[in-house]
């Protein structure tokens, strides 16, 4: 008897909520859900937010994503999280973390909630990391050739040779239409005050380009409307770029140069980035056994013979793409690449020797650079930092070691920091140790906090920290630069480091329109 009186009233209730909606207007309703559920959101205290002026108030450029957001019941958002890790499995969107416990290859998390930039802050952004990478495509030819930065004591000779990646075998190497950086991925963060910083430069193999494009195509899969009504710059234009700088690099004169993407092959980290990017412009994917050098020149095999390469987009490091000439152990390159090179039969993408210009420790004299080249002021400002082979900053950077951050200066991934607020006494002076073995290879920043965004977590909204890595791309018309970029989050609470193989995860990148 209790059980039927039970469910007469649950039946009861029902019919109350559905006499209810009826009645009043739905997408009110749901709305209110919505706004208690923003509500909740607590930000980082000094922090910039990127969504959020306060605990109740957001920025204007959040208001279209807000009212058609507002749309969405929270049984729908955690759907679409479903369903974005899903489609994220189903496609393959995986990195591989070699020190992992739970097995290489991983899955790269998604925030179904994403990172708005106003027109306005894009436009910024793009003419300070056109200005950036001109004055370091300038410092490369330069210090390749003339050395004009070094006579002239701007930066100092002694940073320039003891970088692993000077490569003397580049001296007076004539690089076509002097390009040395056609692809860049510029890492920017903001600070409390929502000051953009370069954090770094990557200039060799940068990477995470095709995460952005899947980014918007998993986006555009749970919100198809919400793209069009907020007025978002679209990215899919990257791979049409790059492969028209690519073939304005050929060095014969042929209608239909031979372009390849030179992969280490499918237990590199960043492999489904290779064959995303191969199958995007429709060019061959290889590894190093599929070309040989004859007379000098790179050919492909085929089933039908040898055919002459004319462009390689590698995506293999410096030391290991000739074995005659860098590591000799190396199986990922082509022996005699560098002679074919070297002679103008082939271009390189990005160039070899080109991991000088984003040294950490050459990071500090970026500023200067754009000085001495340009003759003009950095429109993006340098996050400050110290140089530990000079003995008065690492005196002062052990001294306030709690407020520092210290790097490899040829580091990545976020492996081998030593995060002083957060590391044990232990670890510091296991740290220090290291570092005054080799104070040369280490840089120190104070810590920045990181701007937040709001992040869609176990079915509410909570704030992480984020960074922003802009992709350019350098061809002979000039500096093009996709409208978005890659927004890495931390995803464990309280963490500031972003990189993948450090539990980093990734959202879509919204430039408006207007």
């Amino acid at each position: 008897m209790k059980t039927i009186k039970n469910t007469y009233n649950l039946l009861f209730i029902k019919k109350i909520m559905i006499l209810y909606l009826q009645n009043h207007n739905l997408s009110e309703y749901l709305s209110q859900m919505i706004e208690n559920f923003i509500k909740n959101y607590l930000n980082h205290p000094k922090t910039y937010d990127e969504m959020f002026l306060n605990s109740e108030n957001y920025r204007n450029h959040y208001n279209n994503f807000i009212n058609n957001f507002s749309k969405e019941s929270l049984e729908n958002l955690n759907k679409k999280e479903e369903l974005a890790k899903k489609l994220f499995m189903s496609q393959g969107i995986t990195f591989t973390v070699y020190d992992s416990g739970e097995g290489i290859e991983k899955i790269f998390p998604f925030d179904i909630i994403p990172r708005i930039i106003t027109s306005s802050e894009w436009s910024f952004i793009e003419k300070g990391i056109k200005q950036r990478l001109k004055a370091l495509n300038l410092f490369l030819k330069d210090v390749y050739s003339n050395q004009f930065i070094i006579k002239d004591q701007i930066v100092p000779i002694n940073v320039i040779y003891s970088c692993p990646h000077f490569l003397r075998e580049m001296h007076n190497v004539n690089v076509l239409h002097d390009i040395y950086i056609h692809i860049a991925g510029i890492d920017l963060i903001r600070d409390h005050d929502g000051t953009f910083y370069v954090l770094e430069d990557n200039l060799r193999t940068p990477s995470g380009v095709s995460y952005m494009l899947e980014n918007r195509e998993i986006t555009k899969r749970l919100f198809p409307d919400l793209i069009p009504q907020c007025g978002v710059r679209s990215v899919t234009e990257y791979p049409a770029i790059l492969y028209k700088n690519l073939m304005a690099l050929s060095p014969r004169a042929v209608s239909n140069p031979t372009i390849v993407l030179l992969s280490p092959g499918m237990y590199n980290s960043a492999y489904y980035e290779h064959t995303t990017l191969a199958r995007l412009m429709g060019v061959e994917l290889v590894e190093g056994r599929d070309l040989v050098v004859k007379n000098q020149k790179v050919f492909m095999k085929t089933t039908t013979g040898l055919q002459q390469v004319d462009v390689i987009y590698r995506r293999v490091d410096d030391d290991y793409l000739d074995p005659l000439v860098f590591n000799p152990n190396s199986v990922l390159g082509v022996a005699g690449l560098m002679g074919a090179y070297r002679k103008g039969n082939v271009a390189i993408v990005n160039a070899v020797g080109n991991g000088v210009a984003d040294d950490k420790a050459v990071y500090t004299y970026v500023p200067e650079m754009i000085r001495y080249y340009l003759n003009e002021e950095p429109i993006l400002k340098n996050v400050p930092t110290y140089q530990l082979s000079n003995p008065d900053e690492l005196n002062y950077v052990f001294q306030n070691i709690n407020n520092m951050v210290i790097k490899k200066t040829n580091g990545s991934g976020g492996y081998g920091m030593l995060m002083g607020h957060a590391a044990s006494e232990q670890e510091t002076e296991e740290y220090k140790l290291e570092v005054l073995k080799d104070p040369r290879n280490f840089i120190a920043q104070p810590t920045i906090s990181l701007s937040s965004a709001p992040c869609f977590i176990n079915g509410k909204l909570a704030p992480r920290r984020i960074d922003l890595r802009p992709f350019a791309l350098n061809g002979p018309d000039g500096i093009s630069i996709v409208p978005g970029g890659l927004t890495r989050v931390a995803l464990k609470e309280g963490s500031l480091v972003v990189n993948s193989s450090q539990g980093g995860g990734s959202k879509d990148t919204w430039v408006l329109t207007s």
